[in-house]
């Protein structure tokens, strides 16, 4: 079954739904309550996180780094990395090629 355009939980207070990806990049928008995170991890794409609204601290290869509303942060691949959410939270990530971990066609 897909989960191409469906809400899914993905860790405690996070929630994610992907949207149809091209060739070699997807996004997915990514919902945040208060202090929920997103488990530390490691993947070979390379992503941009958009931050719609609120505010999080990713931690990027023991790097602390706070993003807000209207901000971006880039990722690398094979980048040790997770957030949290100081407030309630949505994000816009985009990676590249398509996680095909995560997409279920």
């Amino acid at each position: 079954m897909s989960n191409i355009g469906v809400w899914e939980n993905a860790e405690p207070g996070v929630k994610r739904k992907i949207f149809e990806p091209g060739q070699t990049i997807m996004m997915m928008e990514v919902h945040f309550e208060e202090n929920a995170e997103g488990y530390e991890h490691s993947h070979p794409h390379e992503q941009f996180s958009y931050c719609i609204k609120g505010k999080l601290e990713f931690t990027i290869d023991g790097q602390k780094h706070v993003i807000g509303q209207g901000e971006t942060i880039y990722i690398p691949s094979n980048a040790k990395h997770g957030a949290k959410a100081i407030e309630p939270s949505i994000l816009l990530d985009t990676f590249t090629p398509v996680r095909e971990d995560l997409v279920k066609r």
